[in-house]
């Protein structure tokens, strides 16, 4: 998979930093997969991403909109002013593993990040992104969009 770390256990926000997580506990600081949780690797397909976890409730996120196929809530490590995270509830890894049966999903994706930019107000400015696979910077194996705007975003981007 390309996918080195899982969470087991979270209390608190989440973040995901090249490959590493961090989690700020409720009235407390920072901290990091080095010093508070465990963290296996070789990573099962049964195992729940942090994403699933958050679909489920199971970890908070700052949620700007939510329907019966999709959730988009604030990203806890922006890097721009507006920075929204759009995922499918449907476990899906990434781009390239969307099949036919999933286009009303898909479209329906790209409707809500619309929804989104406009109830923002950044519509018509803003960077759309998703990683496929890990050499492409893909940190959680479950499909996701970024939403990047409040900012000049520059070209190249990193």
């Amino acid at each position: 998979m390309g996918y080195p770390h899982a969470l087991t256990r979270v209390e608190g926000r989440v973040a995901i930093r090249n490959g590493a997580w961090e989690v700020t506990a409720a009235g407390a600081a920072s901290y990091s997969n080095q010093n508070l949780f465990a963290v296996r690797t070789n990573v099962t397909n049964a195992e729940k991403t942090i994403f699933k976890k958050i679909i489920d409730g199971e970890i908070p996120a700052d949620i700007v909109y939510q329907d019966e196929h999709c959730l988009a809530f604030n990203d806890i490590a922006p890097q721009a002013p507006i920075h929204v995270l759009v995922i499918p509830k449907k476990e899906i890894e990434h781009l390239d593993a969307i099949s036919a049966e999933d286009a009303f999903l898909a479209a329906h994706l790209f409707t809500v990040i619309q929804k989104v930019t406009r109830d923002l107000g950044v519509n018509h400015s803003y960077r759309l992104i998703s990683n496929c696979g890990a050499a492409a910077g893909q940190t959680v194996p479950h499909l996701h969009f970024h939403i990047l705007a409040g900012r000049n975003l520059q070209w190249p981007p990193g």
